[in-house]
């Protein structure tokens, strides 16, 4: 699933590529996707331009010149490429936009899950899981104080409150095991077991692990944005029965609710060192 840091590293290379490049053709390949009638959809694209593309949570939006947004949720499998229009298109291709530079921004979803909307600034909040979020993560808003007073108003295990939209917008399964790693937090401990310490630490690592995991990311899509997921620099998800970085103790994985959660014994006691 793409996540903030795979989202921004696509949001800037779309907007050192696309701002000013106009839609000469739309074909919706699986308009089952495309939340707009077909007919209005390439109506409403065709000969429109991208501006700014932004980024909330885990939702794309591309900005254009007649003042509508273009929303793309990924959700688990979308994927985005940038490709010259006369090369072959692959598989579960649902969405080519050609530009007039010669080239195609397609969208493909091996899983044909994600969601994509052409709406305007003040319906935005509309749309599902887009209104009922908290914050984006990053946000500046989003202050230490802030985050302390969002978290009491959650209960539950820590990994699960990190993964829901509606406490923060853009966290998901790879980067809470990531984050709670760098805090030393295991991920199934209550929100009412940590202590203050302990918050400010998960304040300080989200941060952290998204500013490492942006830049790796950034780097290796800054010429190509054709690649499959990226989870090679990852330290723990995924990462069952290697060693730790930190502490070299095993990484264990535990599969709850469809759900895969990798995290260190040593470096992340369920019961705190006192």
């Amino acid at each position: 699933m793409p996540e903030v840091p795979d989202l921004e590293a696509i949001r800037t290379f779309f907007n050192h590529r696309i701002i000013g490049e106009t839609v000469e053709r739309v074909d919706p390949v699986i308009p089952f996707i495309v939340r707009v009638p077909r007919d209005e959809f390439v109506t409403s694209l065709t000969g429109d331009t991208f501006g700014e593309v932004h980024r909330f949570g885990k939702f794309l939006l591309f900005s254009l010149a007649s003042g509508n947004v273009l929303v793309v949720n990924p959700m688990l499998t979308g994927r985005f490429t940038y490709i010259p229009t006369k090369e072959r298109r692959k598989g579960r291709t649902a969405l080519v936009l050609t530009l007039g530079n010669g080239q195609d921004i397609r969208y493909a979803d091996q899983r044909v899950m994600g969601r994509i909307y052409l709406t305007t600034p003040d319906e935005v909040k509309n749309l599902p899981q887009f209104g009922d979020s908290g914050p984006d993560v990053l946000s500046p808003d989003v202050t230490e104080e802030v985050f302390r007073e969002r978290l009491r108003k959650h209960s539950g295990q820590i990994k699960s409150i990190l993964v829901n939209h509606k406490f923060l917008a853009g966290i998901g399964n790879a980067y809470s095991d990531e984050i709670l790693w760098e805090a030393k937090i295991h991920p199934y401990r209550k929100r009412t077991q940590l202590t203050d310490e302990e918050i400010g630490a998960l304040y300080k690592a989200i941060h952290t692990t998204m500013d490492w995991a942006i830049a790796i990311l950034a780097d290796l899509m800054k010429d190509n944005l054709d690649y499959t997921e990226w989870r090679g620099h990852l330290r723990v998800h995924r990462q069952g029965g290697k060693p730790c970085p930190r502490c070299g103790t095993n990484i264990s994985e535990v599969t709850a609710g469809q759900r895969i959660t990798s995290f260190c014994r040593s470096c992340q006691p369920e019961v705190p060192h006192l």
